[in-house]
């Protein structure tokens, strides 16, 4: 049996996340959308809650298509907010067509998704050393760094706590434990 990160415990779905997903350095622009979206709606809740939805947030938010959800409209808010499948807050949806907006002014000044986040870390994955994944913080100086700059590009629902989980999520910082398997291919 292999040595995991304590957080993906025993749920098949988290372990298959977490061997073949979470922190690996993510630099496409359309995955780095869907984890900026789901992220943001984590917050407050477990990630265990979005990844069992994950499925239905791509469904209901036109697989994360940056320029359909900009043009969401209070019609579109509406059956967002009666899909049972989803996380139904009206301020998280309403950050999502913001934040595709905000994609979207970012892209017509010529910056990817991925060079915007990326350049936290000078396009390098952060090497932090935890024995064990209960000593991970719940944020860092990246991670604020991240969100004042999401803040500034007009981004909703981006504080510290979000952006860490998303650079976690993304390899921007390796979070394995050190005593994960993936630790050192990371």
């Amino acid at each position: 049996m292999q040595n995991r990160c304590h957080w993906c415990g025993e749920d098949p779905e988290y372990i298959a996340y977490h061997d073949n997903e979470w922190g690996r350095p993510n630099k496409d622009d359309q995955k780095l959308f869907e984890s900026l979206i789901l992220e943001s709606f984590q917050s407050g809740l477990s990630w265990i809650t979005i990844l069992k939805k994950r499925e239905y947030f791509r469904e209901a938010f036109d697989d994360f298509n940056a320029e359909k959800i900009a043009n969401y409209d209070e019609k579109d808010i509406q059956r967002l907010m009666s899909n049972k499948n989803i996380i139904r807050n009206r301020l998280k949806i309403e950050a999502t067509i913001q934040n595709a907006k905000s994609l979207l002014s970012l892209r017509k000044k010529g910056i990817t998704l991925s060079q915007f986040v990326w350049e936290i870390t000078n396009q390098e994955v952060l090497q932090p050393r935890f024995t064990n994944s209960r000593e991970l913080p719940s944020t860092t100086e990246e991670a604020k760094a991240l969100s004042k700059k999401f803040k500034k590009a007009n981004f909703k629902f981006m504080g510290p706590v979000v952006c860490y989980a998303f650079m976690q999520a993304n390899g921007l910082t390796n979070d394995h434990s050190l005593e994960c398997f993936l630790h050192q291919s990371v």
